[in-house]
């Protein structure tokens, strides 16, 4: 990963235009979604989503990331035990899957971040419950996102959440800023101490992206070099959004259908 060491405080105008690259986002996203069905491969729901950020005027940010080699596609899509950095290909959709998708839009020079786990047809209860707990902590960490609180307090809230029900957060993938570029400081772990890390203030841009394990912490790369998986081939769930820090709040800038007003985060 590439990663820009400085933090960077953004300006409300800036911060709307993360907001446009967000909605281009979330439509991306709904529209992968939508596809998701049996029998369907991830390609296909690849080229609907870079469709749709194209038409907006944005470009797909992942396309081309440096990385063990330029990274192929528009979204990552990973499948079961697969954490993040799946690449989309010829891999069918089967009843009973969960499938996590993640998605960067650039728009006018600004990047967002989002991300969603999904059954594919009927899923089991475990299935269910794992992506309830992951969704759920997200929400319990964009709720740290206040001015004065630290980067530590978001960790801390996710890993208790998470720990307290049973499930694992990896130790080598993070949240992180983002703006400008994919990566900014600082990043934002899943785990850590509460009052730890970077004092927030208004301005601050988060990816805030809890992704779980059912079995173990522990991660593996697949031999396309991308593609991390449990390390015990247990089921993983992930689920992010870009999130600025306000005066009022925390602002979620990649709002889908639960967030209708980009500011409700319940």
């Amino acid at each position: 990963m590439v990663w820009q060491r400085n933090v960077v405080v953004k300006t409300p105008e800036e911060i709307e235009i993360m907001r446009e690259a967000g909605r281009i986002n979330a439509m991306a996203l709904d529209t992968a979604r939508q596809l998701i069905r049996p029998g369907v491969t991830t390609a296909k729901l690849d080229k609907a989503a870079e469709q749709v950020i194209r038409d907006h005027g944005g470009t797909p940010t992942f396309m081309g990331y440096p990385g063990p080699y330029p990274y192929p596609a528009t979204l990552t899509i990973s499948v079961n035990e697969a954490l993040v950095h799946g690449i989309p290909g010829k891999q069918e959709l089967k009843a009973g899957d969960i499938v996590s998708i993640d998605c960067g839009t650039t728009y006018k020079g600004f990047i967002a971040d989002s991300a969603f786990t999904a059954g594919v047809g009927e899923i089991s209860d475990d299935a269910q419950k794992l992506m309830d707990i992951t969704e759920k902590a997200l929400y319990i960490g964009i709720k740290q996102m206040q001015s004065g609180h630290r980067v530590g307090d978001i960790s801390a809230a996710i890993q208790g959440y998470v720990e307290g029900n049973g499930y694992h957060v990896p130790r080598e993938y993070s949240g992180h800023g983002v703006g400008r570029q994919m990566h900014e400081a600082p990043q934002v772990p899943n785990y850590g101490r509460a009052g730890r890390g970077l004092v927030l203030r208004p301005g601050i841009t988060l990816a805030i992206e809890p992704m779980l394990l059912v079995g173990t912490f522990r991660t593996r790369v697949l031999p396309d070099q991308w593609t991390v998986t449990s390390a015990d081939g247990s089921l993983t769930a992930h689920f992010e959004h870009t999130v600025a820090v306000t005066e009022n709040g925390p602002l979620v800038l990649t709002p889908m259908e639960k967030v209708l007003d980009g500011r409700s985060i319940s």
